[in-house]
């Protein structure tokens, strides 16, 4: 399966990375909301982790845009932060498919992206 994951944090970047990689998946990680588009474009990923606070993006709206999209609306989106709790999803009708807290445990990530790999 192939995994977008979009955090301004390098580090919580790189961490998912490591997880979802080290279950079996292709993954493209970028740390900002800039080649957000693109890179959904280009890597057509079967879900996105996608992080609420991206500097001067805000990840419920790049997700609503996609779920607004008739080509895209199918792709999963996960939405991570350590700052918001998902009710805040509605305040942009955003749509996501998933929510992951920060800080956030190892095993509860993977066993979500693992859930996304039952329903392709």
């Amino acid at each position: 399966m192939k995994v977008l994951i979009v955090d301004d944090n390098r580090e919580i970047l790189e961490i998912l990375a490591l997880i979802v990689e080290s279950d079996g998946h292709d993954v493209k990680a970028i740390n900002n909301g800039d080649d957000f588009f693109q890179s959904v474009e280009h890597f057509q990923p079967d879900l996105i982790l996608l992080d609420i606070m991206l500097g001067k993006h805000d990840g419920r709206r790049l997700c609503a845009t996609l779920k607004a999209n008739e080509q895209t609306r199918h792709l999963p989106i996960v939405m991570i932060s350590a700052s918001h709790a998902p009710h805040t999803f509605k305040e942009v009708a955003c749509e996501a498919d998933g929510f992951i807290a920060k800080p956030f445990d190892i095993d509860h990530v993977s066993n979500i992206v693992n859930t996304f790999v039952k329903t392709l």
